[in-house]
């Protein structure tokens, strides 16, 4: 089995429960890391043999220029993206933490992650 990660990609964004989180946004960054057993070897040097971590970036990307009331929503649709595209996949990560959450008190963040795997 291989991992493909992108940890730390930061955005800005409009997501968040409250009228003014979707109208003022605030930085959020994602961590993605999906498990496969690549199709072939690698010796043929061949993207179409393994996740492509440039087409899972774009796919978050998407996926953060739609505004949503729920990190939760956000971390499922991306994994829902990825299980579209590459259906080999054997195990999904996917963290979105929100910077600097408007808490009463100072939180570096907050931070939902989802872990997917699919049905036998």
């Amino acid at each position: 089995m291989m991992t493909i990660a992108l940890q730390g990609a930061e955005f800005f964004a409009y997501h968040g429960f409250y009228p003014e989180e979707q109208k003022l946004g605030c930085r959020f960054l994602v961590d993605v890391e999906v498990d496969f057993t690549p199709k072939t070897n690698f010796s043929d040097d061949n993207i179409n043999n393994t996740v492509d971590y440039e087409k899972v970036y774009n796919i978050v990307c998407e996926e953060m220029k739609h505004p949503r009331k729920l990190i939760e929503t956000v971390a499922e649709a991306v994994i829902d993206r990825i299980v579209k595209k590459y259906s080999f996949v054997q195990a999904i990560r996917v963290a979105v933490k929100k910077l600097n959450p408007p808490l009463l008190g100072k939180i570096a963040c907050s931070s939902v992650t989802i872990n997917y795997k699919p049905a036998k």
